[in-house]
């Protein structure tokens, strides 16, 4: 069962130990990536080159006991395909050079196309399916609507988001034009990952926890879950889904709604108190802290060993971190957490 166990939790079905798989698993925290890094040249080279992102994502998978591959992206090639200059500035993050700010904006938009515009994911997509060969899932991932508004309309990282709130607020009709689109481009974005082989998907609503409750469901809920009711089946069936709403966690019982297979949890929220605001309507993902991958070993196991007894004795649980690695973190703690929540798991 341990090369499809992520599957079976991400359908609340009996595992034999609690799968687990880290956000950002594939990134700069590892050396191996770092050089390969410096050999692309940049960022967007290892996103858009398949062999060079099928790399990325095999690279932690050689380290550590990892329960699922996900696919080395960003959640900005959407926008990036639409024309707005996707460049990153160091020390800052992404930026754009043409950021949408008015009503003619959004209407100079449209959905990418996914071959044409986007056709390297799908291509790494295949690539690491076959490198994988069945020994662990593959889970596909964009980002939400919301989240791809933010940063396009904001033109890069914000902390007030002064541009696109007062786009929500003054022109809200254009701001669900917007987002109208980015759901359909998302929505087709994850089904290309589908049909070229991706075995779960993940939606990242990272800024969905800035928003008040009313204005999550309006802006950012409803799109995600019109995303998921347009998931098509994969060559084995429905692939299963989650929802990771950064800072959601007062709106669970409406996420657990949407139609989704599982919801990951930062570590805002104990996730047994999770487990029983949701009851087994969905499985649920997370949601260690991912500062506690600076902590010695032995307290990282202690904390690996509490969520996982916080959970209990009940189906559906996939151990992540509440958002991802940051680069200056050991691998030697990762190994810690992750051979910890195998060690400690406590089968349904």
């Amino acid at each position: 069962m341990s090369h499809d166990r992520l599957l079976h939790a991400l359908r609340r079905e009996p595992v034999d130990v609690t799968p687990v798989w880290l956000m950002r698993q594939a990134g700069r925290y590892l050396p191996e990536y770092r050089k390969l890094r410096e050999q692309a040249g940049s960022f967007l080279t290892l996103c858009q080159n398949p062999e060079l992102a099928c790399e990325v994502t095999l690279q932690p998978l050689r380290r550590f006991d990892l329960d699922g591959a996900i696919l080395f992206s960003d959640i900005l090639t959407i926008p990036e395909a639409m024309g707005l200059g996707l460049h990153f500035i160091p020390n800052e993050g992404p930026h754009f050079h043409h950021p949408v700010r008015t009503p003619a904006d959004i209407d100079k938009l449209g959905v990418p196309d996914m071959a044409d515009d986007l056709g390297y994911v799908p291509d790494a997509v295949k690539l690491i399916r076959r490198e994988l060969d069945g020994k662990t899932p593959l889970i596909g991932f964009a980002g939400s609507p919301w989240t791809l508004a933010t940063y396009m309309v904001e033109g890069g990282p914000s902390k007030t988001y002064q541009h696109i709130k007062a786009l929500m607020f003054n022109e809200p009709a254009a701001l669900h034009k917007l987002l109208d689109l980015l759901a359909r481009s998302v929505a087709a974005y994850l089904n290309a990952q589908i049909a070229a082989g991706a075995q779960a998907v993940q939606i990242f609503d990272t800024w969905g926890g800035v928003l008040s409750p009313a204005n999550y469901r309006a802006f950012s809920l409803v799109y995600m879950q019109q995303i998921v009711a347009r998931l098509e089946p994969g060559p084995d069936g429905r692939v299963p889904s989650i929802l990771f709403t950064k800072g959601g966690g007062a709106w669970l019982e409406a996420m657990a709604e949407t139609g989704a297979s599982a919801l990951g949890l930062d570590w805002t929220i104990d996730i047994d108190n999770a487990r029983e605001r949701v009851g087994d309507k969905v499985a649920l993902q997370g949601n260690a802290d991912p500062a506690l991958l600076y902590a010695k070993p032995d307290i990282i196991r202690t904390q690996v060993h509490e969520i996982l007894t916080r959970f209990g004795h009940h189906p559906g649980h996939v151990f992540n971190l509440g958002h991802g690695v940051t680069p200056q973190v050991d691998p030697a703690h990762v190994a810690a957490l992750v051979d910890a929540v195998h060690e400690f798991s406590i089968p349904a």
